[in-house]
């Protein structure tokens, strides 16, 4: 039998999903998923799984409640054995209408389980610098519905109760009818000055808030221009944001930054970004692949012992250099004869991982110095391997041939123009949401402009900025008439992000 599995995908954040709801997404045939659960856990999900989007933003439902029941009725009945994903925002049992979709399960005799997930009534004020519970202020809390069902005559929320309770009030879905719920609050008791806060689009890059006070409020969030999704806290606990605020401190919050790294090597910008509070699209223009002839490499590492020096550019080349050795049968011993040098300290640290600690890392980054360094080191006369891109800059072999080295280039990857669709790109640069474009390497500003030509990056070339690892980048950059405006110090991921956080600072 088929199984429908209802998946709280959290609030937002996406390491606020449970693993759990990872395992699934990783393992479902079909996966649902509605307007607040983060498009990012679709990458979880396998090449085959059928992925159908179904709206459920306020106002604007792509599929109606009634049409997702039926839907996924449906998914789970026309063959057996499926896995079949509800991923639903927040928990699904909280404001998610899960139990609507598990009683239409139930009628249909489909098996399904829930698997809960963090709710935006704990994270978001907690992402807000607001506690929900605090022994000073309150006690208990409440998580209510500020849009009820319509078609019921009367409202099922007891005013009176809550105006009275002590608690903190928690509103989903409030901000439309914010004035009512404010109105009927101090009608029903509760004092016009108790703080009052609405956190948009909590535990997000997007994530804004602001306190008010209940006779203000609605004003306020109509000034600021809040919308959904908001959540709306209502107590005491909320005069504690400006001594507990953390996650609107980060320094690069909100910040649209476009990373055009290979989808294999974007995670580590990607994620130091996110960190700090960064809205990152990621736009592959580059992909890394084994080179079709890699004859060279496999005759290379069959006389190993008849090198001197290894000489490794990149991060890549050491990952697919390691790959041809361990298809002959080799490991790290293989290279016990020759001394090891890397261009900088992320390929160092690859080396490190395979158990060879580089004889020489340059201080700076680039090809010039590494020349420069083994030069000094005696590389004279020297038998150097250089497992590479197919296609690279010719200065490191040039260099060391010149100063009378042996030098054999062996090709191990080659980078490839991604087929990564500029849409979003184009979409977040016309809306005024991207601020950044970072170029990591000559290859990823190539294929840069050939998804997304000079002429079209143009107009928005006077709001965003475009940032560069070094100097080698920038002058390809250049090439296509522009000049960066950010450039790391130090030619790593680490100085690249440095660097612009220096540039918003």
């Amino acid at each position: 039998m088929s199984i429908v599995y209802l998946v709280g995908a959290g609030p937002g954040d996406p390491g606020l999903i449970t693993l759990r709801a990872k395992e699934l997404i990783e393992r479902a045939d079909i996966l649902v998923y509605d307007y607040l659960a983060n498009k990012e856990f679709l990458d979880y999900a396998s090449p085959d799984c059928e992925i159908i989007y179904v709206g459920k933003k306020g106002g604007d439902h792509t599929l109606p409640q009634e049409g997702i029941n039926a839907l996924l009725v449906e998914k789970a009945l026309e063959e057996e054995g499926r896995i079949i994903v509800r991923l639903k925002g927040g928990d699904p049992y909280v404001f998610g209408r899960g139990a609507e979709e598990a009683e239409e399960l139930v009628e249909a005799g489909v098996a399904f389980e829930v698997v809960p997930g963090v709710t935006s009534a704990v994270a978001a004020p907690a992402y807000a610098g607001i506690p929900i519970t605090h022994r000073r202020f309150a006690s208990s809390v409440s998580f209510i519905t500020g849009h009820e069902d319509p078609t019921k005559e009367d409202s099922a929320i007891n005013w009176a109760a809550h105006a009275s309770s002590g608690a903190t009030l928690i509103f989903f879905m409030g901000v439309k009818n914010l004035p009512t719920i404010a109105s009927q609050l101090v009608a029903h008791g509760m004092r016009s000055d108790m703080p009052c806060a609405l956190v948009h689009w909590g535990t997000t890059c997007r994530q804004k808030s602001f306190v008010s006070t209940l006779a203000n409020v609605a004003s306020d969030a109509e000034a600021l221009g809040y919308k959904a999704p908001s959540l709306i806290i209502v107590g005491e606990v909320c005069s504690l944001k400006d001594s507990l605020d953390w996650y609107e401190m980060k320094p690069l919050l909100g910040v649209g930054v476009v990373v055009t790294r290979a989808r294999e090597q974007a995670s580590d910008l990607s994620a130091g970004l996110r960190e700090l509070g960064a809205c990152c699209i990621e736009f592959p223009t580059i992909e890394i692949a084994p080179v079709e002839d890699d004859s060279l490499a496999r005759e290379a590492v069959g006389r190993l012992a008849d090198y001197d020096w290894l000489v490794f550019t990149s991060v890549n080349g050491v990952l697919r250099f390691w790959d041809i050795l361990d298809e002959a049968g080799l490991d790290a011993r293989a290279l016990a004869t020759a001394k090891v040098a890397a261009i900088g300290p992320a390929t160092a640290q690859a080396l490190c991982a395979r158990g060879i600690r580089p004889d020489f890392v340059p201080e700076r980054y680039v090809a010039e110095d590494v020349v420069e360094g083994l030069l000094a080191m005696g590389v004279s006369g020297a038998r150097v391997l250089i497992p590479r891109a197919q296609v690279a800059r010719e200065v490191l072999p040039e260099k060391l041939a010149e100063a009378g080295a042996e030098v054999t280039i062996a090709p191990v990857y080659e980078t490839r123009l991604t087929k990564a669709d500029p849409e979003p790109v184009l979409k977040g640069l016309d809306k005024g949401e991207i601020q950044f474009v970072t170029f990591t390497s000559s290859s990823t500003v190539e294929n840069f402009f050939a998804r997304i030509p000079p002429e079209t990056f143009a107009p928005y070339r006077e709001r965003v900025k475009l940032a560069c690892i070094g100097p080698v980048t920038a002058k390809t950059l250049s090439r296509f008439g522009y000049t960066p405006d950010v450039e790391a110090e130090e030619y790593t991921i680490p100085g690249l992000i440095e660097a612009l956080m220096a540039s918003v600072s």
